[in-house]
This record gives C-alpha cells, sequence and structure tokens, in this order.
C-alpha cells in the first residue's frame, strides 16, 4: 500500500478509534462501578466523571463523522422549490455558511480552553480540566476540515463557500456590536432563510447564538461553557448509550423477531396486522430514541406484511409514518430523559405520567386501523398457539429489554446511566453470542460507528443551543414571555391552545432535543403562570413534539417515509393526514385532560 492510498483514511480511522473506545469505556465504567459496590468496594474513583467527559468525545467526534456522512440534521424544505440546476450553488452557499460558523465556535472553544488553563481541576483527580477541554476546538476544527474537504464537490462550489465563509467571518470580526444590534432582525431572517435551504440545525443555531453574544458584548467564551454544563449532566451518558442499544437492535435480527412475536399474538384480531404494525414500531422507537430509525429499519420488513393482509399501499404506508413517531414516552425513551435534565423534572416520575398518554395514542392508532378495515378486504390471521409460543421462545430475549430497563429505571438499584450500560452490554451478548448474527469486525464497530454518528448529531446541536438557552435566561426572554403572556392571556385553556399550536410548529421545524434545549426555558415560566403540573406540561410538551414529526409540510417522518418508500412527498403528505388529525386530536386530549397524565404518578406516590 503507497503512502498516499495509506493516508487517505487516517483521518477516518483517528475519528472512528476515538468514538469507539470513548463508547467502550461508557460501557464499561458503569458496570465496573456496580461491581465494586457488589463485592464491597465503595465504587471506582473518577468512573461516572470519566463516563460524562466520554460522553464529550463522542459527542465531537461523532459530530465530525456526521459531518464525513453528510448526515447534519436541517430541514431543506425550500430545495424543493429551487430548480435542480442551482442546487449545487445553493449548496455551497449553505456550507460555506457552516464552515463560518464552526469557525467562529473553534475561536470560542480556544478562549474556554484559555480561561480554563490556570483552573486547578481535574478530571478522575488526575487529568488538567483544560487538557479535557481540548476535545472541543479539535472536534470543531475537524467538522472544518471535513466541510471543506469532504464530498465529492466541484471546484467552482469550492471557491463559493470559502468565499461565503471569508465574508461572513470579515462582517463576524470588523463590525460594530451597534451595527449587528441594529441589523439583528435582519441577520436572523437570513439565517431562518439558510436554514430552510437545507444550512444544518446546528450551524443556524450556532450562527444565531454567536451574533447575539457578539451584539451584547460577551465573550463567546461563554457558549462553549454553557455546552459543558450539560456535559457535567450525571444523566447525559444515557444519551449514546440507549443509541447504542438502539442501533445494534436494528443491525441484528431483532426487527424480524419483534414483527414475528406481534403479528402471530395480534394477528387474529380485526385489523390484527396494522395493530401488530402500531405495537412494534412503538417497542423499536421507544429504544432506538429516534423514529426515522423505526421507519427505515421496519419499513422493509412491515409494508409486505400490511399489503399481504389486504391494506392497500395509501393506508399502509400512513400507518407505518404515524407509527414512527408512537413510543417517546414510554420508558426508557431519550426524549423523556432529556425533558427532565433540562427541566429539572424526576425523571422516574416524568416516566410514570408518560406511560398512560403513550398508551392512549397507541390505543388510538390501533383502533383507528380496526375502524378502516371494516370497509376493507382484510385477512385474519388464525391465532395458533405453536407459532404465538414459538414467536415468544424466538423473541425472548427482546421480550426481556424493557424489562430490564424499567426494573433499573424504577428500583433505584442502579443508577439511570448504569442501567443504559446494563442494556447495551444486555443487548451485545445477545446479538453476538446467543443468536449469533452480528460479528465484531463486520458489524458490531460499524454499529459503533453509526451510533456516534447519529449521537453527534444530535449532540453538537445541544452544545450550541445550550449558549442560546443560557443567552435567552440572562437576556430574561423567559420572564418577559411569561408576562407578556399573563397580560395578553387570561384563560387557560387558550394558552393551552396556542401552546400546542406553537409546538407543533417547533416539532416540524426542530428536532425534539434541540426544541427540548431551547423552548423548555421559555414554557416552564409559562406554565407556572397558569398553575400547570409540571409532569403536566412535561407530557403535553413531548406529546406535541412527537405529533411534530408528521406535520407538514416539514415534519421529518414524511421526508423518510418518502425516501424509504420510494413515494413522492404529496402523496405520503396525503397518506398520513387522517393519522395525523387522529393524533392531534388525542394530544388535545391528553392537553385539557390532566388526569390522564397524573393519575399514576399520583398513584405510586
Amino acid at each position: 500500500m503507497s503512502i498516499k492510498a495509506f493516508l487517505k483514511p487516517l483521518p477516518a480511522r483517528i475519528e472512528n478509534t476515538a468514538v469507539l473506545i470513548s463508547l467502550v469505556l461508557m460501557t464499561i465504567l458503569p458496570v465496573l462501578e456496580i461491581l465494586s459496590r457488589k463485592i464491597g468496594f465503595v465504587g471506582l474513583s473518577g468512573s461516572m466523571e470519566y463516563t460524562r467527559h466520554f460522553t464529550l468525545i463522542v459527542g465531537l467526534f461523532g459530530a465530525v463523522i456526521t459531518t464525513r456522512e453528510g448526515g447534519h440534521l436541517n430541514l431543506q424544505a425550500g430545495l424543493e422549490l429551487i430548480p435542480e440546476k442551482d442546487r449545487p450553488t445553493i449548496a455551497a452557499i449553505t456550507t460555506g455558511t457552516t464552515i463560518a460558523v464552526t469557525i467562529g465556535l473553534i475561536w470560542a472553544g480556544i478562549q474556554f480552553v484559555q480561561a480554563e488553563y490556570w483552573n486547578p481541576a481535574k478530571v478522575g483527580q488526575w487529568i488538567p480540566m483544560w487538557i479535557v477541554l481540548l476535545v472541543i476546538p479539535i472536534g470543531y476544527t475537524g467538522v472544518v476540515l471535513r466541510l471543506i474537504f469532504g464530498g465529492n464537490i466541484q471546484f467552482r462550489d469550492r471557491l463559493i463557500s470559502a468565499a461565503i465563509a471569508l465574508a461572513m467571518l470579515v462582517c463576524f470580526i470588523f463590525l460594530p456590536a451597534a451595527f449587528i444590534n441594529s441589523t439583528f432582525w435582519i441577520i436572523l431572517i437570513l439565517f431562518l432563510v439558510l436554514a430552510a435551504l437545507g444550512t444544518p440545525i446546528f450551524a443556524v443555531i450556532g450562527g444565531i447564538t454567536l451574533i447575539l453574544f457578539t451584539a451584547s458584548e460577551v465573550p463567546i467564551g461563554a457558549i462553549p461553557v454553557e455546552s459543558y454544563r450539560i456535559v457535567a449532566s450525571p444523566i447525559l451518558p444515557t444519551i449514546p448509550l440507549f443509541t447504542l442499544a438502539g442501533t445494534i437492535l436494528a443491525a441484528g435480527g431483532a426487527s424480524k423477531r419483534l414483527v414475528d412475536l406481534f403479528r402471530t399474538w395480534l394477528g387474529w384480531l380485526p385489523a390484527g396486522a396494522a395493530i401488530a404494525t402500531a405495537c412494534v414500531c412503538t417497542f423499536f422507537t421507544t429504544f432506538t430514541g429516534a423514529s426515522g430509525v423505526t421507519i427505515l429499519a421496519l419499513g422493509g420488513l412491515l409494508l409486505p406484511v400490511l399489503m399481504a393482509s389486504g391494506f392497500p399501499k395509501r393506508f399502509s404506508i400512513g400507518l407505518l409514518t404515524a407509527s414512527g413517531s408512537l413510543g417517546l414516552l414510554f420508558p426508557p425513551a431519550l426524549p423523556v430523559i432529556f425533558y427532565g435534565v433540562i427541566s429539572h423534572t424526576p425523571i422516574n416520575k416524568l416516566f410514570l405520567a408518560g406511560i398512560f398518554p403513550g398508551i392512549v395514542l397507541l390505543s388510538g392508532v390501533s383502533l383507528f386501523a380496526w375502524f378502516r378495515s371494516r370497509r376493507m378486504h382484510i385477512k385474519v390471521q388464525p391465532f395458533s398457539r405453536r407459532e404465538a409460543f414459538g414467536a415468544l421462545w424466538e423473541a425472548k430475549w427482546e421480550v426481556l429489554i424493557p424489562i430490564l430497563a424499567i426494573t433499573g429505571i424504577f428500583s433505584g438499584i442502579t443508577t439511570l446511566v448504569e442501567t443504559a450500560a446494563i442494556v447495551v452490554i444486555y443487548v451485545i451478548v445477545m446479538e453476538l453470542l446467543v443468536h449469533r448474527e452480528v460479528r465484531i469486525r463486520k458489524d458490531l464497530i460499524p454499529t459503533f460507528i453509526r451510533s456516534a454518528s447519529l449521537v453527534g448529531g444530535i449532540l453538537i446541536i445541544l452544545s450550541v443551543a445550550m449558549g442560546l438557552t443560557n443567552y435567552m435566561v440572562d437576556a430574561q426572554i423567559p420572564t418577559k414571555a411569561a408576562e407578556w403572556v399573563k397580560a395578553n392571556i387570561d384563560s387557560r385553556i387558550t394558552f393551552l391552545l396556542v401552546l400546542n399550536l406553537f409546538l407543533l410548529v417547533v416539532g416540524a421545524l426542530m428536532d425534539i432535543f434541540s426544541a427540548i434545549m431551547v423552548v423548555v426555558p421559555l414554557i416552564l415560566p409559562m406554565g407556572q403562570v397558569f398553575g400547570i403540573h409540571p409532569l403536566h406540561l412535561g407530557i403535553i410538551f413531548l406529546a406535541n413534539l412527537e405529533l411534530g414529526y408528521l406535520t407538514p409540510p416539514v415534519g421529518i417522518n414524511l421526508f423518510l417515509s418518502a425516501f424509504r418508500f420510494e413515494r413522492p412527498l404529496m402523496k405520503v403528505y396525503r397518506d398520513t393526514l387522517p393519522f395525523f388529525f387522529l393524533l392531534l386530536a388525542m394530544v388535545l386530549m391528553i392537553t385539557y385532560l390532566p388526569w390522564l397524565v397524573l393519575w399514576l404518578p399520583d398513584l405510586m406516590q
């Protein structure tokens, strides 16, 4: 092998190795902590601190991998209106914008490292904090290098990207704060237009945050300070760990076994295939944390099953698209965990509050499928005890996963991070040694890298959104918003309706994690004004964001469904519209009937 051929994949090897080692150690350290307690030790010194900081490495190097694979979350809704021949130029403009913003974040990271250089604090009692924090500017530098040198882009488009990035950086450096203040709304509109044209969400939020800090003459080094503060949360490592568990499940044969399980146990019911589809999608989404993964992983398996049972293609695709957003209220769904972290709401109580509303949503979709099936010639599968128990036996290891997770969450025997690590190890052992469908080199290692890419795409958004949230809090925007609401809305019912509409728009435009980060600090004081119970407010928020995945014209599930089933987007809109209105009605029911949310937490007190 020539030196050139060896060096070409070298950056990818470094990125992959960094996230692979970090994810492995994040999985092992919490389990060693449990074992050390069992044999009489207090615990491993600094193990949880190391685990939290490995999340920082996975997030930033995962973001580099996300850039390498072109997987950053974006809207791209406006690209549908752009002629095909002009799209490369638009892509060059959005790339240049992303480069400029990321360079600004690099400089902010350097400022943070400089500020912490003399700080005597250490990670794990022996690693100086500033050395660990070097990961922040290094990670953002990797993103910039991938943007500049990655992809198969024409030289002309690279020049456009470079010109845009240089122009934005010159303006950012030399324009006075007073001028930026006076033109802020123009700049904001420009960033929103760029977002619609496909600029990654992290670059849009990051760019707005940089402008706000600069206009307020606050050092931009405060942005990564807030990013690091969330890393210090003892709960954050659950995001990469549960994401890893769900990705491994998707890589193995768990999808087929779960489909067979629900089909054999529910197929005898009227519309049994549709009900089984809703159940298996709910189960899968709960553990993958991202409903898009459910559509991509299960769509190819479930669409033929539904159509073979007699359901039309239009109904089947609508059901699959809608069911892909179910499951985000059940334990151990990541959005619930993250909402609890940001809102300081007890996570175990949030999970209790979400169980019954989650059942309501699942039951509503199932009953609707039954109602629609009465006019269709649906084949009902006779119940076979032998097949049903055979499928249960085949899927017994998968069935134990939620039991394992729920026991860890509610028993108090293990922490949430330790529970997530146990689930990861359980899933790895199940796929490697029990089913033997996953091989370490060929399947498991790429799955770790894929998981890091998913996590990186989420955490890079959170890192900049945390800075924006801090700015809003310092500017007293949540307090002012609550005062405005109190002065202009005198009815709790009206407030909840406005909140529903607002959250639907947010859910359609933003991924659920960045929405939690940016929006939750705004709505918490508003909820207090109208005396809304914190658990009820949390489930209202999450249920609306869950529905946002289906909200036309830019709900992310609509795009993923169009891609997965190779179906025109307008037809996907038509397919999912009945399910959208159904779920909207149930979300309104959850909103206006608080006892649906609160009776189980009250019962378990």
